[in-house]
Formats: structure tokens, sequence, C-alpha cells
């Protein structure tokens, strides 16, 4: 049975679901931030510090090695979210794993379709090994479409001749834009924010008229795994993205590459959101560290 704690989600979720059908959503980026930001507690013993000249944040946990990295996609649909959403997530995940972490900005649909966020997300991670970071002492996390992007910005990367980071930590990933996935319709009922229709019209506002939800740097299921560093994928059982994470981790299985996935009974798209609260999320975290440590090598 699913704590009371992990039900702030739920709440959450259907909120936002309730003000979307009925048009009343403000529109302001900073309040829906903070609103999100809600969900999560402030994590002891963590500072943050602003990058010059990119809007991205640093997050530094005591003691934590100094040359090992989190690069952190945030997720909001390529239509919110922002480092400031999420940072309090990403720290909780930093201090378990014992690295730094990177979170940042990208540009927003639907004044920047695809492949701005992609651009961005890889040149970011150029400017990351710019600064002397080792490939291998890297890895992406990232929730819902940053989920998605902790395997296309690796596509995308390779393909302009880029080394590749240790793994990825894709939780709740939104991978399939075209909705094809059966759990839509089996957890149509327990999924508190989204449907079908839902991301279907987040995804043609993120590729625009001319875009193809089949693009390999869109959807990975498209495109080739082989040669990827391992993969821990989490999901919570009550969403309609289920299928999303169930099919990535069967396409990274038959390219060879190390897959773990992991479902949570009964929780919701980002559960993780309430980490320091919900014994869930703080379960979910303590996984990707202990995954995450080793494949980063410490």
């Amino acid at each position: 049975m699913a704590s009371k704690e992990s039900e702030a989600v739920r709440r959450h979720w259907a909120k936002s679901r309730a003000a979307a059908e009925q048009d009343t959503r403000e529109g302001d980026q900073e309040l829906d931030d903070h609103r999100w930001a809600e969900l999560t507690t402030e994590p002891s013993d963590v500072d943050y510090l602003s990058v010059d000249g990119r809007e991205a944040l640093w997050i530094n946990p005591h003691n934590a090695a100094t040359d090992r990295v989190l690069l952190c996609l945030h997720g909001g649909g390529y239509v919110g979210g922002s480092r400031f959403s999420h940072r309090k997530l990403f720290a909780h995940l930093a201090k378990a794993v014992g690295s730094r972490a990177l979170v940042f900005d990208y540009p927003m649909a639907p004044a920047h379709t695809h492949p701005a966020q992609l651009d961005h997300a890889v040149d970011t991670y150029r400017w990351l090994l710019n600064q002397g970071l080792a490939p291998e002492h890297i890895v992406f996390a990232g929730d819902s479409v940053g989920g998605g992007m902790a395997i296309t910005t690796q596509l995308r990367a390779r393909s302009i001749g880029l080394p590749l980071p240790a793994g990825a930590l894709p939780f709740s990933p939104a991978v399939d834009f075209e909705a094809t996935g059966a759990s839509y319709d089996g957890n149509r009922d327990r999924d508190a924010f989204f449907h079908r229709d839902l991301v279907r019209g987040l995804a043609y506002l993120f590729l625009g008229p001319d875009g193809s939800p089949r693009d390999p740097f869109v959807n990975p299921l498209y495109g080739d795994l082989t040669g990827l560093g391992p993969i821990y994928i989490q999901v919570g059982g009550d969403e309609v993205l289920l299928d999303d994470a169930n099919m990535l981790a069967e396409a990274a299985e038959k390219a060879g590459v190390d897959v773990r996935l992991d479902v949570f009974p009964e929780m919701q798209h980002t559960f993780q959101m309430a980490a320091g609260r919900a014994p869930e999320a703080d379960d979910a975290i303590r996984r990707m560290a202990r995954w995450a440590r080793p494949v980063l090598g410490l």
C-alpha cells in the first residue's frame, strides 16, 4: 500500500490535471517551479553554485567526489521545469551517490522545437568534458522527458564524435511520443495526470508541424543503442508511461546494453520528487545511488 506521504505526488498531479482541463493555469513558470519543488525536502549539507555564462547550477554535497558528476536533465514535458524545480531532487541523488551534479535549463517549447533541447544538452555535456571531466566519470540522470534525453543525448553526442558517458539513470522516462503503449489504457484510471491525448499534444508542441515522433533523437526506440553504457530505469506502477520504461528496457537489452528496470507499485509519474518525505521516493534514491556508485568508480 502506498504511503500517505507519497500521496502528495498524486495530489500534485491531480491538481495540475484539473487546472489544465479548466484552462486556469497562470502560465507563471516561477510559480509552477515552486509548486513542483515543494514536493521535495531541502537536503542538508549541500551547496548550490551558479555557473558563469550558463543557466545551470552546480550541486555540491559536502565531502562529495569532485571528479565524478551526475549530468541532470529535468522533466516538464519540454514546456516546463527548470534547474530550480529539480535542484533539490537531484541534490538528494547526488548526496546519496557522493558526487557532484550539474542541473541546467534548456529551451522550452513551443518557442523552441526539436532539436533545440537536445542540442543544448549536448552542448552542456561537451562543456563538462571541456572542464576536464572524464566521460567515464559522468552519468546522465533525468526524469520524464529528461529521462528520454538521458538516452537521446548520448545518441546525438556519439553521432558528432563525442565519447559516451559511463551510464544513465532515466526515471519515469518519456520516449514514445506516439503514445502507443498498452499502459495508456491499463493505467488510464490510475495515472493522476497523464493520458494519451495530453502526451500527443505535448509532442506536437515539442516537435512542431514538421517533426517526427519516430526520429531516433526523439524516440530512442528507433535509435541504435548498441555500445551505450549501463542503464538503470525506474518507473511508477500506476503511470500511463509504464510501457515507455518497459519498451526502453527491452530495446536496450536487445542491443546488448546492461539494463535494469525497477517498477514501484502504486507510484505516480516522477514519484521521486517526494524525496525526503515519502519512503518510496527515498528508497528509489537509495537504489539509484547503489547502482551509480560502482558505475562511476566510487
